[in-house]
């Protein structure tokens, strides 16, 4: 306790209680060799990402075939300005979302992250609506991914040999023996693919500032002539409205950080630094995407029309129209990556996330069995086998399979990211109340309360009206598909309520010390800092 016996000037009763609990947690893990920070006390999973695999994780992680192909359509939909308009939105409300994640799952970093929280800090029917809402986000994800990568091998294939499902399937089992190797596997495989990621947007930038610039032999100079014809935006303000959805769909897996927490291992340290790159992933990513495929595809290219492959995307149009036929193959090539390190990530994190609420009650508790590795074995085979919602491709095809999965997520997106921040609103009334030291939290949002308020109310309004083009001209089938989620909502809050109680709890009386943790691997925090590291703190 000699640390404690130094800090004489602190009053607040619940520090002291706060510091000695970590000094107590330190001595017992030295003098247990560290195996009682390996494993998470409450799901059991084990603690094996590094700082590296998680700064990668949230950089690189989001980049699917959602941005590389499915940004085409929505170039299609309504034209190089409603695309950017869409990202630029959509990137501000991320944003506040990832602010108010971070500053959460850096004090708690247990559980499954927002989803535990929106339990801990409000009632067990909106841990439910967070958690199922959720699971449904990565299951979209992860059956498109399905989708995408067996059309990719049958594009190869100029003699099938193998049916679509065939493809399906081989990967299915692929992955399916992949994520029992355990975390420490993810973590190396989803760095690694991260970073291959990386520089195939950073050389497809550099190709198109040279394309558009006048740098292809045969192809002169023509800017950002597609702005202008066929123009700008292709369907008015309705085709603006309607790239939210599809938009929010790229975004979708920002916040898969926090699933990443509980299997952490210097979450106070690795976690603020991941958020802190949002900023640079929202523009480095989305923003300059958004600008390149308006500049190097026109809105009316017939490899975006509906009726085409889903995987002629904007990049690979650009380069064959640049004078490479050869460029789907190596865009295919690119999309496969990014496939395969998708479909890892959805596995994990919808895994995870079952794990995380069998754990808690609010799903069957076989769910959360793990083997000595601590993989949740029945969690990883479910969210894998409601993957094969990908099946639905061999009848209706891949464009239209992408675009009813994508409906359905989007939305599911928009009711998460409303629930994190309101859960963060939640978690700071209640340090408020309890009179704790906002100078103990490990990363703190500058803007609160005003980010937090606009990503709730952002994020409602969204779900309400990203739907709102199928109602003139009425379509029933495309008007179910849009809203069918919102009253989903209540079914889950009623059925969870059922069975856990529908009480909510009382934020002056909660433990706030329950759940907070040092880092495994220690670190100075009096070092001090230099004026550009503390600009990027800031942030």
């Amino acid at each position: 306790m000699s640390d404690i016996s130094d800090v004489k000037k602190v009053e607040d009763t619940e520090s002291l209680r706060y510091l000695e609990s970590l000094d107590i947690n330190r001595s017992h893990n030295e003098s247990s060799g560290g195996q009682v920070e390996v494993f998470d006390p409450k799901t059991g999973v084990k603690r094996g990402l590094k700082d590296r695999h998680i700064s990668l994780i949230a950089l690189a992680g989001i980049i699917g075939p959602g941005i590389l192909v499915g940004a085409g359509i929505t170039l299609r939909m309504g034209g190089p300005l409603a695309l950017l308009i869409g990202v630029v939105v959509i990137g501000f409300v991320a944003y506040s979302i990832m602010v108010s994640l971070g500053e959460m799952i850096s004090i708690y970093p247990t559980g499954n992250g927002f989803t535990s929280l929106a339990r801990r800090f409000h009632s067990n029917p909106l841990g439910a609506v967070s958690g199922y809402n959720y699971v449904i986000v990565w299951f979209c994800v992860l059956s498109n991914e399905y989708n995408t990568l067996s059309s990719i091998m049958q594009y190869w294939d100029t003699e099938p040999k193998i049916p679509l499902y065939g493809y399906i399937l081989i990967f299915w089992v692929a992955f399916e023996c992949f994520q029992l190797l355990g975390v420490s596997a993810f973590g190396e495989a989803e760095y690694w693919l991260a970073l291959i990621k990386i520089f195939g947007l950073l050389a497809y930038y550099i190709f198109s500032v040279i394309y558009i610039s006048g740098g292809v032999r045969n192809r002169p100079a023509f800017g950002f002539h597609y702005w202008n014809d066929p123009g700008a935006l292709t369907h008015g303000f309705r085709g603006v409205a309607s790239v939210f959805t599809y938009v929010s769909t790229f975004f979708s897996g920002v916040e898969g950080i926090s699933t990443t927490v509980s299997e952490t291992k210097n979450p106070r340290r690795a976690i603020p630094k991941a958020i802190r790159q949002t900023v640079f992933r929202i523009i480095f990513i989305y923003l300059f995407i958004a600008i390149f495929y308006g500049a190097t595809v026109p809105s009316n290219d017939p490899g975006l029309l509906a009726g085409q492959r889903a995987l002629k995307s904007p990049i690979a149009i650009a380069i064959v129209n640049a004078g490479w036929a050869g460029g789907y193959d190596l865009v295919n090539a690119f999309i496969l990556v990014t496939c395969l390190s998708a479909v890892n990530s959805s596995i994990y994190i919808g895994s995870r996330t079952l794990t995380n609420m069998a754990s808690e009650g609010l799903a069957p508790k076989i769910v959360a069995w793990k083997n000595k590795r601590g993989v949740p074995v029945v969690a990883v085979t479910l969210m894998n086998l409601l993957g094969l919602l990908s099946i639905m491709n061999i009848s209706t095809g891949a464009s239209d399979a992408f675009n009813y999965i994508v409906n359905i997520s989007g939305v599911a997106v928009f009711i998460v990211w409303g629930l994190i921040s309101y859960t963060h609103i939640r978690i700071r009334h209640a340090w408020r109340i309890q009179g704790f030291d906002l100078n103990q939290l490990p990363y703190r949002t500058r803007l609160y309360p005003y980010i937090a308020w606009f990503g709730l109310g952002a994020n409602i309004f969204l779900a309400l009206v990203q739907g709102w083009t199928t109602l003139s001209p009425f379509d029933a089938g495309d008007f179910v598909d849009a809203y069918i989620l919102l009253p989903f909502i209540l079914v889950i809050y009623g059925v969870a309520g059922l069975f856990k109680g529908f009480s909510i709890v009382d934020l002056s009386e909660i433990d706030l010390d329950e759940g907070r943790r040092e880092d495994i691997d220690y670190h100075d925090e009096t070092v001090k800092l230099t004026w550009y590291q503390k600009l990027w703190d800031f942030f």
